[in-house]
């Protein structure tokens, strides 16, 4: 089972994409050797290291009402050289 829910399409991570890395956001219950297996057998790749980043959940006020805007776990995903992801 994939824990890679979607690639984040910003201009950062567009970036980061021309240089290797590819960022994901996955499951908060996912660690790095199972976004490695996940990103290497859904794009047949050779993944060089995974970095992970927690966003913190966010408050929100919408018509006097307190909310919250759910945090969520990204990861940058580094490949081999000369590998890449068409995500297009």
């Amino acid at each position: 089972m994939s824990k890679l829910i979607n690639p984040i399409i910003s201009e950062k991570a567009n970036t980061l994409s021309s240089g290797g890395a590819y960022t994901f956001r996955v499951e908060k219950g996912a660690n790095k050797l199972e976004i490695k297996k996940s990103v290497e057998d859904l794009f047949k790749v050779n993944v060089r290291k995974v970095n992970l980043v927690t966003i913190p959940p966010k408050k929100r006020i919408v018509r006097g009402k307190v909310g919250f805007k759910s945090g969520y776990k990204k990861a940058i995903v580094y490949l081999k050289k000369g590998q890449k992801i068409d995500l297009a």
